[in-house]
Formats: C-alpha cells, structure tokens, sequence
C-alpha cells in the first residue's frame, strides 16, 4: 500500500510540472498541444504495441473515445493560453474552478440531483478566483481563460468517468490522444490564425521539451495511474489529484519566482481555493467511510 500512494504522489508531482513546461515552452499554446498529443499517442501506441495489450474498437467505440480526447485537448489550449496570458500560478489556480462546474453541471448532464454542499464549498473557491482576478489588470485575459479551461477540464472528467468503466485505462488514454490529436488538427489552422503564426517544426530545445512533457507529464503519468488502480480505488486518486495545483505553485515559486509578480490579494484567494479544495476532501472522505460502513 505504501507503494502505491509512493507512486500516486509521483503522478500527481509530475502532472504539477505540467503548467512549468507550458511556460517552457515557447510554442504558443495550440501548436503546443498538437504536439504533445501525436508524441504522447505514439509512445502509448508503441508501448501497448510491444507489451501487446493495445485493443482494437468499433468505429463507434472509436469515436466516444476520440471525443473524450477532443474535449481533453481543448482544455490543454485553453490551460496553456491561460498561463501565456498570465502566469504558471494564475492558470493552476483557475484549474481549481474544475469542481465548481463539476457541481452545477453533473445533475444537469447526468439528470442527478443537485448536491449543494458541493456547490456551496465550491463558491468558496469561484469567490477566491474573484480575489485573484482583481491582482493585475495585464492578468485578467488569462484568468478567464483559465476559467474556460476548467470548465472543459469539468466535462472531460464528467465523460470519462462513464469511460473507464467500459474500457482498459492505457487504451482509453491511447485512443483519446488520437482523438484528440486529429480534432486538434482539424481546428489548428484557426488555432494558428488567432496566434497569427504559421504551422512549423520546433527547434531542438523546444523538441525536448515537447518530449519530456509528452513521455513524463503525460505517459509516464498514466502508466504510474494505472498501476496505482490495482490497489487504490478512483476515489483516492481523484481527492489525491487536489494536490496538483499547489505543486505547480510552489515549482513556478522556485523556478521562476513567480512570487515577486504576485500581490497578497492572490493569497487570500488562494487560501480560500485551498480552504474549499480541503474541506471537499474532509466531506468526500467522510461520506465514503460512511459508504463503505453501510455495506
């Protein structure tokens, strides 16, 4: 068991180096993802490949795992933009907003009731986000942004929850960066058009970058989820997850002191993020002892 939540924390650590390679990064954030979604499906597809384990679906099949892979895509534009427009600490801060729509959209999409405990904590951290928006005009466009982002980042959890259920974990994540890479294909000559940039190879730092994102951040990240899900449930792992935000702020901190751009008004809100991530966490835990005693 020690090994397990070992090797969660490695996955959430290298998920909080996501936003630091964004920053890295000096492709702008739709030529970004569009790279980083073809390396991440070739490695995944070569490493099912050669253990063979890779599964082949129907067409219909092959496009609900496509779509899951479009909405995740749509949400790495949005997340990068977010932090090109502002910094690696606003863009993780706003991805916090991911629960918020979670609560009010769920019932909707999923005809549930509505669970205003969840949306209530969930206030808590919109009206840190509040806080965070009023730090610097110059921030402003990245924080919506960022807030969109979240709200793709909602959906994408919302579809893929009814996923993996139905379908091993490492050919879904396959399957979708395909997906995902052909719908960002499709919409990358707009993409490119809003950055007025024209589609073109990255030089070599920029290339390694791309690699470490896509076989760290991104496939490494799932092999290590994988695993842990032989011994952990999803429910652990999701809760453990609310950690990723506060390790991309502490590595933006270090790497590139991101703390001389940020005002105290950013610590309230985001001490109102933290107390809303933490007090979901303290409820879910709660109801699912009480779960687990029932049955």
């Amino acid at each position: 068991m020690k090994k397990s939540f070992a090797l969660l924390h490695a996955a959430i650590f290298l998920a909080g180096f996501t936003g630091i390679f964004g920053r890295l990064i000096t492709l702008k954030a739709g030529l970004l993802v569009w790279y980083r979604l073809f390396f991440s499906f070739i490695i995944l597809f070569l490493i099912l490949l050669l253990t063979k384990k890779i599964k082949k679906y129907n067409l219909k099949d092959t496009i609900r795992q496509g779509f899951g892979g479009l909405l995740l895509g749509l949400h790495w534009v949005l997340f990068y933009s977010s932090i090109k427009y502002s910094n690696i600490s606003v863009g993780v801060v706003c991805f916090c907003l991911t629960s918020f729509f979670t609560a009010i959209l769920n019932p909707i999409i999923n005809k549930v009731p509505f669970r205003w405990g969840e949306l209530l904590l969930s206030c808590i951290a919109l009206i840190g986000v509040g806080f965070i928006f009023n730090i610097d005009v110059s921030f402003q466009k990245g924080i919506l942004i960022g807030v969109i982002s979240s709200l793709f980042a909602s959906l994408y959890v919302m579809y893929n929850e009814k996923m993996v259920h139905n379908y091993e974990l490492l050919n879904i994540n396959c399957y979708q960066m395909m997906g995902g890479w052909v719908g960002i294909s499709i919409l990358l000559p707009f993409l490119l058009k809003m950055d007025n940039m024209h589609f073109y190879i990255p030089d070599a730092k920029n290339l390694m970058y791309l690699f470490l994102l896509s076989s760290f951040c991104t496939v490494l990240l799932y092999l290590l989820i994988a695993n842990v899900l032989k011994s952990l449930n999803a429910f652990t792992i999701n809760l453990s997850f609310n950690l990723e935000p506060i390790y991309s702020i502490i590595g933006a901190m270090f790497i590139y002191h991101e703390n001389k751009e940020l005002t105290p008004t950013f610590y309230v809100g985001l001490a109102l993020i933290i107390l809303s991530v933490s007090l979901q966490m303290v409820k879910s835990m709660y109801q699912n002892r009480k779960l687990k005693k029932a049955y």
